[in-house]
């Protein structure tokens, strides 16, 4: 068992349904499930800045149009951001170029879930990508099982750009149970040589519709061997599926997670998960 303490980081103001997030220079990017914004919250001085990633981007948008942008991640001045391809509506991959603030690029990933569902022998109504992670030269792509199958599944792509030839690998996972419900990924982070991932337990058989929740754990997996090298349950209440990595000495590593709690309020709580390395 890993030595950890969770604390409350901040709450902002103006953000609702936080799915993903991700830390530089004192500064937090983050993506909701039902909005059409990309946010930016400076830590430093509280203040919250908001850039479209859809025309007539709004928020709170309808749970059966939502774009559902469940995963972010960078690599050099990039960020990307995908929907979960849970629905039709959510195939949506957008490029955001940090040194401009503006969105560079919308990419239609429709034909590249197909072959992902295709080939991880996964139905259409099981496919749910919660988690995303890019090298430059390797896409990692983390679908979230639900209770009725359990297709926690990572896709290994690689690739430079994902309309390019590429060679696809999956892995099947069985993550904890929580509760007796067996929890499923929603988020991951490649730090070094290690992958560490969210996992969330919730009561639903169902990619689209929301359950009880019971729990989430945080987990490590080799990039080497694609082995989990453990998993640490963290807290019996919260719905955690955004994970960045905040600092990280020799002894110990600190993320910042947040917390979709299901509803249409516009506030999100930012945690701080400290844990020790030795």
């Amino acid at each position: 068992m890993k030595k950890f303490t969770l604390e409350l980081f901040t709450t902002i103001i103006g953000i609702g349904s936080a799915s993903g997030l991700f830390f530089q220079n004192n500064s937090l990017y983050l993506i909701g499930d039902n909005s059409g914004f990309l946010y930016e919250y400076n830590i430093t001085d509280a203040s919250l800045n908001k850039y479209p990633l859809l025309q007539n981007p709004s928020e709170n948008i309808p749970k059966k149009d939502k774009p559902d942008f469940e995963s972010i991640t960078h690599f050099q001045d990039t960020l990307y951001i995908f929907g979960s391809g849970s629905t039709v509506k959510r195939n949506a991959m957008i490029e955001f170029d940090l040194k401009t603030r503006k969105k560079s690029t919308t990419n239609n990933l429709v034909d590249l879930y197909a072959v992902m569902q295709s080939f991880g022998n996964i139905k259409s109504e099981d496919f749910n990508l919660e988690g995303a992670i890019y090298d430059g030269e390797n896409w990692y792509f983390f679908n979230r099982g639900n209770i009725s199958t359990n297709k926690n599944v990572i896709y290994t792509m690689h690739a430079k750009k994902l309309n390019e030839e590429f060679s696809l690998i999956s892995n099947d996972y069985k993550l904890p149970k929580i509760k007796g419900i067996r929890s499923s990924f929603t988020d991951a982070i490649l730090v070094g040589d290690k992958i560490y991932f969210l996992a969330t337990a919730e009561n639903t058989s169902s990619t689209y519709d929301d359950g009880e929740i019971l729990g989430s754990s945080i987990g490590r997996i080799d990039i080497e061997t694609m082995k989990i090298d453990f998993t640490q349950k963290i807290s019996p209440t919260n719905k955690f599926e955004g994970l960045t990595l905040f600092s990280k000495t020799e002894n110990q590593i600190q993320f910042l997670l947040c917390e979709d709690k299901d509803t249409d309020a516009l506030e999100s709580t930012i945690y701080k998960l400290s844990m020790d390395l030795k």
